[in-house]
This record gives structure tokens, C-alpha cells and sequence, in this order.
């Protein structure tokens, strides 16, 4: 089944600063900072941004790292760390966007269960993501946005949420699924469940992939994302 969404173009613009959108509107009432640099709180992770890559962006949020604290921005340039920053991981993300998603129609099979997670599941949902490396993920991140997950004898197996939230667009994210069942759709079908919540709130859904993750970048492709732009990641730590 193919689900309707519509874009406007001047709310697509947000796009090409999603965090700083994210933190400035919608998620404003979680955001630690102020006009020139702002973050989400430590415990949920270490998301943050700016209006634009500049000096006095790098030094107010400086603070806001702390000593020897790791965030990590999007930028539309390369990244250009200053003195007292120091670049722990770049690479180039596909910003992708489903206009017209389209659903998966498989099912989870008879002896899983796929189920809204809730913060009892939040260490299992940690462990999953330190194990497959969707993107940063902490305790109170599925804090963000409702999040799903395909679970099989009490063990999670997989998992999709919701993370930004700017006007007319929701992201998707901390997409894993666990080594011993990769191959068996669960992505497609929880990526599906949260698009179609998304979409049936008016919205639609945005993600963020490395450039070079093909095998993801398919799946995603498959699900009605098309490429947008490409941003550079700069995760950085306060010296």
C-alpha cells in the first residue's frame, strides 16, 4: 500500500539544518543553549548545532560539551574544527526523504512479537544499539519519539524510532537490527510501522544514512527515500 505525504518547499528548507531546526522549533523545549549553538541533553545524546559552522558557534558550545565532551553537528561543508576541538569521526550522510513512502507487507513471523518498546526495554535498546551502531543512542533517547521493536523470547532482536522533529517532517532513526537476525525484513517492517504513524500525523519522514552504507541506502530506497542532499558529519571533543 502506498501512503500520501506532500512536502513544502519552505518547510523543506529546515532540512538543510536539521538539528538546529529540530532544537530551535519542535524539540526547542529540550534544547540546552541559546542562539548560537544549541544541543540535546547529554542523557539523551550528543546531537547538536548551529545556525551556521563558525568560531563563535564553536566557542558557545564549548560549555556545552564540557571538558572532554563529544558532540556531534551536520554540516552542508566539510567540517572545520578550531584550536581546542579535536574531529573523532567525519563522513559524508545522505540526507534521504520519503515523499511517497511506500509500506513494507511482510509480517513478523509467528514466534516474535513486534511491540511499541517502552523504558523498561530502554537497556536492552542501549545494548542493541552499542552492538550494530545506528547512530549515538543512551537511555533517555527513545525519549525522543515512539519507538518499535521485534522481540522473540524476551530478547529485542531489532528496533526503529522516531528522533528529530521539525515542522512537517519527523526523522526516522536508531534502525538496527541484531547480527543473528539480519536478512529476515525486520527493518523494512518496523521502519514501516513508524513512517506510516508519521505519516498518518501529517508528517513526513526523513533519515540520515552513511554515504556508503549501500546495503541500508537499498532498503531505504525501497521504503520511497530519495536522496535530498549530503551533509558532513563532524562528531568533535572538547580539549
Amino acid at each position: 500500500m502506498e501512503l500520501e505525504s506532500s512536502i513544502d518547499e519552505q518547510s523543506a528548507q529546515m532540512l538543510d539544518n536539521p538539528i538546529w531546526s529540530a532544537l530551535t522549533t519542535d524539540q526547542a523545549h529540550l534544547a540546552v543553549g541559546g542562539d548560537l549553538a544549541r544541543r540535546f541533553p547529554e542523557e539523551i545524546g550528543p546531537l547538536s548545532g548551529m545556525p551556521a559552522q563558525s568560531d563563535a558557534g564553536d566557542e558557545a558550545l564549548r560549555p556545552l560539551a564540557g571538558p572532554g565532551g563529544i558532540v556531534a553537528l551536520f554540516f552542508r561543508e566539510p567540517p572545520r574544527p578550531p584550536a581546542g576541538w579535536t574531529l573523532v569521526r567525519g563522513g559524508t550522510l545522505h540526507q534521504m526523504v520519503a515523499g511517497r513512502p511506500h509500506g513494507a507487507t511482510i509480517a513478523a513471523p509467528a514466534n516474535t512479537e513486534l511491540r511499541k518498546l517502552t523504558v523498561d526495554d530502554a537497556p536492552a535498546m542501549v545494548e542493541l544499539a552499542t552492538l550494530t551502531e545506528p547512530g549515538p543512542f543512551r537511555l533517555r533517547t527513545m525519549g525522543l519519539g515512539t519507538f518499535y521493536g521485534i522481540v522473540e523470547g524476551g530478547r529485542l532482536l531489532a528496533m526503529a524510532g522516531k528522533r528529530m522533529h521539525l515542522p512537517g517532517y519527523v526523522e526516522v532513526s536508531g534502525v538496527c537490527t541484531h547480527p543473528d537476525a539480519r536478512g529476515r525484513g525486520y527493518a523494512r517492517l518496523l521502519m514501516s510501522r513508524v513512517m506510516e504513524e508519521i505519516v498518518n500525523d501529517g508528517k513526513t519522514p526523513f533519515l540520515h544514512s552513511f554515504a556508503d552504507n549501500h546495503g541500508a541506502i537499498r532498503v531505504y530506497e525501497s521504503l520511497g527515500f530519495t536522496l535530498r542532499q549530503r551533509l558532513e558529519l563532524a562528531v568533535v571533543q572538547n580539549r
